[in-house]
């Protein structure tokens, strides 16, 4: 069951000064599968689209650590300055121009069973009514022997940070689906996303889960279908049908990053200052995350992952010709062209963050393996097909032994806000 190109595009948003998304599916072959491709001139910088997932969810162990966010669409709920509060320990951190914050806290809105938290009424509306009616706990919201919260926990238990997939988002599928009244439609969206052999959608979930991923995946599927069993999706509730389910999941999910105080330091990048008032402010953001970053380390943002549509049509390349960003502090996703993209070429996104992009094609090729199960042959690729096949790491050791200095640390990195 194909979904339509309509069904497809209608989780685009407007795009200024175009009359219609710039974009077409194509299949490119077997190994590949789907591509998106160009169909007019997109010049560099121009935003190629923007798009609304068909569910998202902040992850779990972000949230239980007070990241707070919009329960539908993760726009960071803290001010700016608490932002800092938090991430820095400091209760009496203050920051200038706080005009800049774009957060309106007169505007949250909880649910009036559960209490869940949401930046505005119309993101309270729009979960109540595709899956919130379904998945609200109602007065049991802390009850630890509630059917969702039991699912949680257990997922909290097997998947630690830096996460990378949350259950909920599959609890929102589902959710969504038993809410819907044409329910094929969203089980033709959702059948949209690449599927897997067994063999490789095991390795996804040995990759989630760990070495005991076979006992930790019954007992999520257990449990999973003593909350939210749907008889219009049987078979995702059936072992190999749960593991497909996770596997896609786990392949598809785009990470979603927020943040109230990225979006205060861009307003402040754009002020118009004097040198030296530029040159103070630069100095005390510099510090003001040096400080975060010896109080909370590397996570600074609110996280979750969704499932995109359109996104998810996009190939990788280590040569990349446009890129995934979260401008609006939400979940609504913009794909801008990094270069001038002609008709008919492919737009194509990379899978690797910037430093894992400059390491050595066989380091590459570990990482997309590892995490996406396809051997790469863009360009660069096929450019540097001679070389050994050493990794960065084995590289950096052998530098070690001839008093080379040492690459940079590799860590991960979630998508610009």
């Amino acid at each position: 069951m194909a979904a339509s190109m309509c069904d497809v595009f209608s989780f685009c948003v407007g795009v200024a000064g175009r009359a219609r998304v710039a974009v077409e599916v194509r299949f490119v072959s077997s190994a590949k599968g789907k591509g998106l491709f160009a169909t007019q001139l997109i010049q560099k910088g121009e935003t190629i689209f923007i798009e609304r997932p068909l569910v998202a969810a902040q992850f779990l162990w972000n949230a239980l650590y007070r990241y707070r966010a919009c329960d539908h669409c993760l726009r960071a709920l803290e001010k700016a300055e608490e932002n800092a509060q938090r991430l820095t320990g400091k209760p009496g951190q203050v920051l200038p121009h706080p005009e800049l914050c774009t957060v309106r806290k007169d505007l949250h809105q909880n649910c009036p069973h559960c209490q869940v938290t949401y930046c505005s009424t119309e993101c309270l509306l729009a979960a109540a009514e595709q899956y919130h009616r379904v998945l609200c706990p109602g007065p049991s919201q802390d009850d630890p022997l509630h059917p969702l919260n039991k699912l949680q926990e257990a997922w909290r238990s097997v998947h630690y940070p830096p996460e990378t997939a949350s259950i909920m988002l599959m609890a929102r599928m589902v959710a969504t689906v038993k809410q819907a009244k044409d329910k094929d439609r969203w089980i033709r969206l959702f059948s949209q996303f690449c599927n897997k052999t067994a063999n490789e959608e095991e390795e996804i979930v040995h990759k989630l889960l760990g070495d005991k991923f076979k006992g930790q995946l019954e007992l999520l599927r257990r449990l999973f279908t003593e909350a939210l069993y749907e008889e219009a999706l049987s078979q995702w509730f059936t072992p190999d049908g749960f593991r497909s389910l996770f596997a896609l999941v786990g392949t598809n999910g785009q990470g979603i990053g927020t943040s109230s105080l990225s979006q205060w330091v861009h307003a402040c990048d754009a002020l118009e200052l004097k040198p030296q008032d530029r040159e103070q402010l630069d100095a005390f953001i510099d510090q003001l995350y040096k400080d975060i970053e010896t109080a909370t380390g590397e996570f600074l943002n609110c996280e979750g992952s969704g499932l995109f549509v359109l996104q998810s049509c996009c190939n990788h390349s280590c040569v990349p010709n446009a890129e995934t960003s979260f401008p609006e502090n939400n979940f609504l996703l913009h794909l801008t062209a990094l270069e001038d993209i002609k008709p008919g070429e492919e737009i194509c996104i990379s899978y690797l963050d910037c430093c894992q992009r400059e390491r050595s094609r066989h380091s590459r090729h570990k990482i997309l393996r590892e995490n996406y199960l396809f051997v790469c042959s863009c360009p660069k690729c096929l450019a540097e097909a001679d070389e050994p096949n050493m990794t960065s790491e084995e590289e950096d050791d052998e530098e070690d032994e001839e008093g080379e200095p040492e690459d940079a640390e590799l860590g991960d990195e979630m998508t610009d806000v």
